[in-house]
């Protein structure tokens, strides 16, 4: 246990070292809050409008409260994945450099190696995610707040979990990078293209029927579903309490994924828990295991 708590005092020291690192891991996620509703706060909203029974009217606070929830969700399940894929540079950088090598040969496990890399990164991770959250609830301050000490707790409790995720997924994949061009050539696929499978820029009920089929298999959407549904749970409860019928609240929450279906059946939130968590055990696992067959 020393030898993992100084692998991860180090890797952490090294990481907010790097300013370079660190302050663009820092600043994307306020640049990508910021994009967001510059350019998606429109389409959302009046996708919301138009969801509504011509002649309904829906109060224009409302309206903001549930585009800025549909918003800082998408924030924070993209940042989530995405930082951590910064974040977790600093693996590479030691082959590069050959501090790996130089690790390798002393007596610390590949377990041990593998663990002080992770925790490294999901401690660093996971502050910047947690700013990015606090971001995004000062955002739903001045557009509406309708969420409840819960509704906040509970998605600090999706964020820790989703940043798990990510750090495990971009533990194994950036294991087989050797180069900085590598590791931001994947990085950036990455940015570009998980906001899209995980159904944070456009919500998949929007997608193709066998599309939708496919993406239900990814933890990413249930992870999403999660963010979504404790982001927007207080302006539902609201549209509840303002007698809006049933059928037209059900309808919302079909439409922009707090409600996800596999294969034409429901998912239940601790069945969404369920499959994110255990995607997270075996990641880890399977890049534990991966580190102890390359030391041997």
């Amino acid at each position: 246990m020393i030898g993992l708590g100084s692998l991860i005092k180090r890797n952490t020291k090294l990481f907010f070292k790097d300013k370079g690192l660190f302050f663009t891991s820092l600043i994307t996620p306020l640049i990508l809050l910021v994009l967001y509703a510059t350019f998606l706060g429109n389409v959302y909203h009046d996708s919301f409008a138009m969801s509504f029974p011509e002649g309904m009217e829906v109060p224009e606070k409302l309206l903001d409260a549930a585009v800025g929830g549909q918003l800082v969700s998408s924030l924070l399940a993209v940042c989530c994945v995405t930082v951590a894929f910064c974040s977790n540079m600093l693996m590479v950088q030691d082959k590069v450099n050959g501090t790996r090598k130089d690790l390798t040969i002393t007596p610390v496990k590949g377990t041990t190696m593998a663990l002080g890399y992770y925790i490294a990164t999901l401690i660093s991770t996971l502050l910047i995610c947690l700013l990015a959250a606090g971001a995004g609830f000062l955002y739903l301050g001045k557009v509406g707040w309708y969420l409840s000490g819960k509704d906040v707790m509970l998605i600090l409790f999706d964020v820790f979990l989703l940043v798990m995720f990510g750090v495990a997924l971009s533990s194994i994949i950036n294991f087989f990078m050797s180069t900085q061009g590598q590791i931001s050539a994947v990085g950036s696929i990455v940015s570009s293209m998980y906001g899209f499978i995980c159904g944070a820029y456009m919500p998949i009920s929007q997608f193709s029927e066998g599309l939708q089929k496919a993406l239900s298999f990814l933890p990413g959407t249930y992870a999403t579903s999660l963010l979504r549904n404790h982001a927007m749970q207080g302006v539902f409860a609201e549209m509840k309490a303002d007698g809006y019928p049933k059928e037209i609240i059900n309808g919302l929450r079909d439409v922009i994924d707090c409600n996800v279906y596999f294969f034409d059946q429901k998912v239940e939130l601790s069945t969404m828990y369920l499959i994110l968590s255990g995607s997270v055990v075996v990641l880890i696992g399977i890049y534990v295991v991966m580190n102890m067959m390359k030391r041997k």
